[in-house]
Parts: C-alpha cells; sequence; structure tokens
C-alpha cells in the first residue's frame, strides 16, 4: 500500500506549469483542481498534466462556489454536478472531489439527493468522493454518518478540520463516528483545525501539537480502514489555504506562514508516517 500526494491549486497564484514543477519536485503524484470552464485554461492544464506525467484529482462544487447558493434546489445541484462531471472527465481524473449539497437540507432531503448523485457518478462511471465540508451536507459528523448509513454506497473525503471547528472540539471526542465513517473514506484532505478556527497557523508550531497529533490518529483510521478494504492507494492533499484560512499580521495583512511551504511539510510528514505505519504493519504480520 502507498500514499499518493497531491498538490492543490488553491492558494497557488502562479501558473499550472509553476504548480506542476513544485509537486514534481516534492515527489506529489499529481494536482487537484476544479478543471477550468475557460477553454485555453482547460487545454493548458490538459497539457501540463501529460507533460509531467501528474495524475488529476478534479474538484467539483455543486451549485456555487466553496460556499452553496443557499437558495440552490437538491435539482440545481445535481445539474450542476452533471455539469461539471461531464466538463472533467476529459482530464481522465483518477476521481471527483464533491463539495455537494447545503448544510441547511433536512435529513431526508439529504439522503435523497445523495441517492440521486451516486446513481449520477455511476452513470457516468466515474468515482465520486463527497467531502466534509462546512456549508455542505456534510458539515458535521453526524449528519454525514447518517447519511452515510442510508446510502452506504458513498465514498467521502475526509476534512477533518471543518468538523474540529463546527465541533469546537477535537475529535477524539467523537471516536466512534469517526471509526464508522472512516470506513467510507477514499480521500483525505489533511488541513489541521482547531476548536476556534479551520487552520492553525502552522502545523509544524509546538502549541498546535495536540491538534495536529489529533488529525493524525483520524488519518491512521482512515488508512487502518483502507488497507482492510484492499486498498492498494491512499489519496491525500494537504490543504492549507487562503481566504481566510491563513493567518495573518494585524492591519499590514502579512501572511505568518507560505502555503506551499506549509502544504510541504505536511505532505512529506505524512508520507514519512505512512512509510513507518506500513512497515509496522508488514514487521507484525512476519511476526
Amino acid at each position: 500500500m502507498r500514499l499518493d500526494l497531491f498538490k492543490t491549486v488553491w492558494g497557488h497564484e502562479g501558473t499550472f506549469e509553476e504548480a506542476a514543477t513544485l509537486a514534481v519536485d516534492a515527489g506529489f503524484a499529481g494536482i487537484e483542481a476544479p478543471a477550468p470552464a475557460d477553454a485555453e485554461e482547460f487545454q493548458q492544464l490538459a497539457t501540463v498534466l501529460a507533460t509531467h506525467g501528474l495524475d488529476f484529482i478534479a474538484e467539483i462544487c455543486t451549485a456555487g462556489s466553496y460556499v452553496p447558493d443557499r437558495h440552490a434546489t437538491p435539482d440545481e445541484h445535481l445539474a450542476s454536478l452533471e455539469t461539471k462531471i461531464k466538463r472533467s472527465l476529459p482530464l481522465d481524473p483518477r476521481f471527483c472531489n464533491v463539495m455537494g449539497g447545503c448544510d441547511a437540507w433536512p435529513l431526508d432531503v439529504q439522503i435523497d439527493f445523495f441517492r440521486r448523485a451516486q446513481d449520477l457518478a455511476d452513470r457516468f462511471g466515474v468515482m465520486c468522493s463527497f467531502e466534509t465540508h462546512r456549508g455542505r451536507s456534510f458539515f458535521n459528523p453526524w449528519v454525514t454518518r447518517d447519511v452515510l448509513r442510508a446510502v452506504p454506497d458513498l465514498r467521502i473525503t475526509c476534512d477533518f478540520s471543518h468538523w474540529v471547528v463546527v465541533c469546537e472540539r477535537l475529535m477524539d471526542s467523537e471516536w466512534e463516528t469517526i471509526l464508522e465513517v472512516a470506513e467510507k473514506a477514499h480521500h483525505v484532505h489533511s488541513r489541521v483545525g482547531y476548536d476556534q478556527g479551520p487552520q492553525v497557523p502552522h502545523p509544524a508550531a509546538p502549541e498546535y501539537a495536540e491538534a495536529l497529533a489529533s488529525h493524525e490518529r483520524c488519518w491512521q483510521a482512515i488508512w487502518e480502514s483502507q488497507a482492510r478494504r484492499g486498498y492498494a492507494v491512499s489519496t491525500m492533499t494537504p490543504e492549507f489555504g487562503p481566504d481566510g484560512y491563513l493567518h495573518t499580521q494585524p492591519f499590514t495583512g502579512m501572511p505568518v506562514a507560505d502555503l506551499w511551504q506549509v502544504n510541504k511539510w505536511v505532505g512529506l510528514r505524512e508520507r514519512d508516517r505512512f512509510a513507518e505505519w506500513v512497515g509496522l504493519k508488514q514487521t507484525r504480520a512476519v511476526g
């Protein structure tokens, strides 16, 4: 079993070519990004992926951007999903990472939406991994758990930093639920949140060691589950980002950290931890 790392273009201010070069130099396997609606940008991304031999994860937001259109109906979300799946397919994505639905919908609407969303993914023959994300259907552990129980074929992308800030606590107190949803985890967004925010200033800072360790316990639970389910490859996108997530100095607005350096630090750390975990599993199997 191996861990493939993907570079997000969220917060990347350069070209696709520059993003690809950074990814290759860090030993990442690919790029995670939305398939561009603009034809020229689409071709640029396709060329860069092919030139550098990088894999692609298609990022999809239904009915809006990261925060959904509050008044969009489930049918409009599904239409948006279909449009963006079709746009992504020529780039041959490993899978689509989908921020889907709306947090305000009642549970019965959530369940019906995800049944139909999964049917849509099946019709196009593409894996859709639905992300745990504030503002979206999977904004907290319990709604996510209940939908997964009702729609067992769903697979999810686990970004536990969102749940940490929504619940105002690290997820160790919700360990049973973490273990349950880990059984449906397909992909990980490895950002570290804390009780008052979705992104610590820097995950290497000792004052956030407890938050980092808590997230790492959750990620390892996913690896354990994926190993039991026969995954040969686990995927992870370090996703520290901008847009109010990145801490800045007051008055000047200067960022307290460089996003790519932080994401690379997380990726390389988790690659080492993954290798150590695999080694321990092999040692125990021999013993």
